[in-house]
């Protein structure tokens, strides 16, 4: 669990400019260093080295890294454009994260950079004798960075943009949030139970302020308010809820959950100079898209979303939605694991209650939009029906319910929707299979 702040420096420091910006201000100051280190250079080396050759090469350099950065601008362009068609527009902000991407531009960018002050600095007379073969160094180390990130290019750019690739990151970013949640699965804080919801309408509810999503809650801030007020909260918009300012982000109660404290609790937070509210108004991060970081529920229907782009009758790719319902059970097989609660840390903020996401919610993201696309489909349905199988095999008592409920909602869809009898009892041999589970 990491701290707003945290986040944002992380997602600051994932912009592409970022990078460039600093890979350039490090070519810019090499050129510039140079004549620095140009004193423990001996007299001998320099003398057979004209200005001439490092001006040869520093022109090659400056020429060439301007092209190639242009043309990997126009690669990444196509490849975010090819991405935003074939899987899904929500996939492209992971290509724009990609590192691999960034790290060959900022190195582009650098190298034309280190070139062309280099350059200049020759023109003006800048380096002395030594201070060119300093130059000449240095540029030969830029060159052979160039070369490996060439190479890295190369390869990179036989994946960006594939459907495979993109599906791939969809899935790791989808695995890293269910791993965090696995790991803390109230985010920090302490299980909202069904006891404590039926008491929401007698607290003080915190409204937002802004429209949008809840991409991110800091439950360490939300914790140190409820110790500042001596009060519990009660978190009741998860990470992917879409607030308004009618909507609560959260729940204030006085402590021990006393509700007769409630009204002198809100003319006490009314009239509080600390900025209480504010404060936890602050610790849920509220933006205009949702984000995969918190919530794994995003990542799935993503998931469920490229699926379905795969089998509408303009892809007509049935192969991407099976593969897709492949990686689903890799997905969520961790999350119904019988002894999940086992390797959940002990909640370090205990006057902060979250709710627990429903496995059933999580099914339902992934799993209906591929049974309802893929109603006429044997093939997706069969897979369909198979992977339920196997998390009901797998999983705990939820999932298995979970799994049973779906099935049957495919199982309904694909009677409708196949036309062959030997199909639809394929497809309702697997679903008795499931109902058969008991557990």
């Amino acid at each position: 669990m990491i701290s707003l702040w945290r986040r944002r420096l992380e997602q600051f420091s994932q912009y592409m400019w970022v990078r460039a910006a600093l890979f350039a201000v490090l070519g810019v100051a090499a050129a510039l260093l140079a004549v620095r280190l140009a004193p423990f250079v001996p007299e001998e080396l320099p003398k057979t080295l004209g200005s001439d050759a490092v001006h040869q090469i520093l022109n090659i350099l400056a020429s060439s890294m301007l092209a190639v950065t242009t043309f990997s601008l126009s690669v990444m362009v196509a490849a975010y454009s090819a991405a935003a068609n074939n899987v899904s527009p929500r996939a492209t902000r992971l290509l724009r994260e990609d590192p691999t991407t960034q790290n060959v531009l900022a190195v582009f960018l650098g190298s034309f950079l280190f070139s062309l002050v280099g350059i200049v600095a020759l023109n003006t007379g800048y380096y002395s004798d030594r201070g060119r073969f300093v130059l000449f160094v240095v540029s030969t180390g830029v060159i052979g960075i160039i070369v490996f990130t060439m190479l890295r290019w190369i390869d990179h750019l036989t994946r960006l943009g594939r459907v495979g690739e993109t599906t791939a990151r969809v899935e790791q970013a989808t695995h890293n949030a269910i791993d965090v949640r696995l790991k803390t699965p109230f985010l920090g804080g302490v299980r909202l139970d069904k006891d404590k919801q039926n008491l929401m309408d007698s607290g003080t509810p915190v409204r937002s302020e802004r429209i949008g999503y809840v991409a991110y809650i800091d439950v360490a801030s939300i914790q140190s308010v409820a110790e500042e007020i001596d009060a519990d909260i009660y978190v009741v918009a998860l990470p992917g809820t879409f607030v308004h300012t009618g909507r609560a982000l959260a729940v204030i109660f006085a402590d021990a959950g006393d509700a007769a404290r409630s009204p002198s609790l809100t003319q006490r937070l009314e009239a509080d100079n600390t900025g209480a509210l504010e404060k936890l108004r602050g610790a849920f991060e509220v933006t205009d898209e949702r984000s995969y970081s918190q919530d794994p529920r995003f990542g799935l229907a993503v998931m469920a979303e490229i699926a379905s782009r795969a089998l509408s009758p303009a892809v007509n790719d049935a192969g991407t939605a099976i593969d897709v319902l492949g990686r689903s059970v890799r997905l969520l097989a961790p999350w119904v694991d019988p002894d999940v609660e086992q390797k959940a840390s002990e909640p370090e903020c205990r006057r902060v209650f979250v709710p627990a996401l429903q496995t059933d919610e999580m099914f339902g993201d992934i799993y209906a939009p591929i049974a309802r696309d893929g109603a006429a489909i044997a093939e997706v349905q069969v897979r369909l029906q198979k992977s339920l199988l196997a998390l009901a095999q797998i999983g705990n008592a939820e999932a298995a319910a979970a799994a049973l409920r779906h099935s049957r909602d495919a199982l309904e869809r694909s009677e409708a929707g196949l036309t062959l009898e030997s199909e639809k009892a394929v497809v309702r041999e697997i679903a008795a299979q499931i109902a058969a589970i008991d557990k």
